[in-house]
C-alpha cells in the first residue's frame, strides 16, 4: 500500500470512528431524556442524590501525566453529562484528589458536584489538616461528605468531623470500610454515632452486608454508598464471552455493567454505587444503570440465581 492511499485510509477510519462516537453519544442523550434517572433519599437532610457515582481508587491516581489527566477529563465529562454529581476520593489514593481538582477546573459547563472524600491517619491533628488539603486539591470552599476511611481512628475524627458539621464546614460524616472487613466495628459505630453516610462493599456476590448491616443502616436512617460494585473487575471476568441472560433485555439491561449495578441500586438500603473506571466507553456504560427499568424482588432473585449459576 502506498504512503497516501494508507494516509487517506486512516484518515477515513478517524473520520468513521468519531462519527461513530457522536452517534453514540446522541443515543445515550435520548435513551436519559426518554427515562427518568434513579435518585435516592439522602435519610438526614431529604435531599435526592443519584444512584450512580463514581469512585477513583487506582483509576485517576495518574501523577501528572497529561496525556492520562485529559482521559479522565472526558470520562468526568461523560459522568456530568449522564447525570453523575457524586465523585468519592480519599488522601489514601495517591494523587487522585490532585487530578479530581485538575480536571473539574478543565470542565467549561456548569456541574453538579456532591464531593466526597475522607480522613486516613492515626494522628487527630494530621486528620484536619488532611481535610483542609482536600479543599486545596478539590478546589472547592465546602466539602459535601468526609467519611472516616477504614474507621482509623475513628473516636477522634468523628469528633471534629461532627464539629465542622456543625460550622457548616461540610455537610455530612461517615465511615467507611470494604472488602467485607470490619463488619463488627462498622456495626458499633453505625449504632452509637449519628452518622448520615456508610460506605462498605456490596455488590451480587459480596453480599454478607445484607444480613445486618444494611437492614441496620434502614432502620437508622444512614444513607449507604456501595464501593466495589464489580469486585475490582473480578465480575467481568466471571461472565467473560458469556452472554446476557436473554430476559436481561426485556429490563432494559443491556450491558454486564449495568446488571451488576442495576442489582445494587435495587436494594432499598443502598443510596449510592460508586464503579471506578479509567475509560470512557464504561463510564457511558455505568451510567446507563440509573435510568430505565428499576429492578424488582423477583428480578433480583432472577439476577443473583443467574451469576450463582455460572
Amino acid at each position: 500500500m502506498k504512503r497516501r492511499e494508507f494516509l487517506i485510509q486512516s484518515a477515513l477510519l478517524a473520520l468513521f470512528n468519531n462519527s461513530f462516537s457522536n452517534i453514540l453519544k446522541a443515543e445515550n442523550k435520548k435513551k436519559h431524556k426518554k427515562s427518568k434517572q434513579i435518585k435516592k433519599i439522602i435519610h438526614s437532610t431529604n435531599n435526592t442524590i443519584p444512584v450512580i457515582g463514581m469512585g477513583t481508587w487506582l483509576t485517576f491516581d495518574v501523577g501528572h501525566n497529561t496525556r492520562k489527566i485529559l482521559e479522565k477529563i472526558k470520562v468526568l465529562e461523560i459522568f456530568f453529562n449522564s447525570g453523575g454529581i457524586l465523585i468519592d476520593s480519599s488522601p489514601m489514593y495517591g494523587t487522585s484528589e490532585r487530578v479530581i481538582g485538575k480536571c473539574l477546573s478543565n470542565i467549561t459547563k456548569e456541574i453538579s458536584l456532591f464531593s466526597a472524600t475522607k480522613v486516613w491517619t492515626p494522628n487527630t491533628w494530621h486528620g484536619v489538616k488532611q481535610l483542609e488539603n482536600s479543599e486545596k486539591l478539590w478546589k472547592v470552599k465546602n466539602l459535601e461528605l468526609v467519611q472516616v476511611h477504614n474507621l482509623v481512628n475513628y473516636e477522634s475524627h468523628l469528633e471534629n468531623l461532627f464539629q465542622f458539621k456543625q460550622e457548616g464546614r461540610i455537610k455530612y460524616v461517615g465511615v467507611t470500610t470494604s472488602h467485607g472487613s470490619r463488619h463488627e466495628k462498622t456495626r458499633a459505630v453505625m449504632e452509637k454515632y449519628d452518622i448520615d453516610f456508610v460506605q462498605f462493599t456490596y455488590n451480587i456476590i459480596d453480599r454478607e452486608v445484607e444480613n445486618y448491616l444494611l437492614p441496620l443502616a434502614k432502620e437508622r436512617k444512614i444513607s449507604v454508598i456501595a464501593n466495589r460494585p464489580f469486585q475490582g473487575g473480578n465480575l467481568f471476568n466471571l461472565v467473560k464471552d458469556k452472554k446476557l441472560p436473554s430476559w436481561a433485555t426485556e429490563f432494559s439491561i443491556n450491558t454486564w455493567a449495568e446488571f451488576f449495578l442495576k442489582y445494587i441500586i435495587s436494594n432499598d438500603a443502598i443510596t449510592c454505587a460508586i464503579p471506578a473506571t479509567s475509560r470512557p466507553n464504561h463510564m457511558e456504560q455505568n451510567m446507563q444503570a440509573m435510568y430505565g427499568h428499576y429492578p424488582d424482588k423477583e428480578l433480583r432473585k432472577m439476577m443473583a440465581q443467574h451469576i450463582k449459576a455460572l
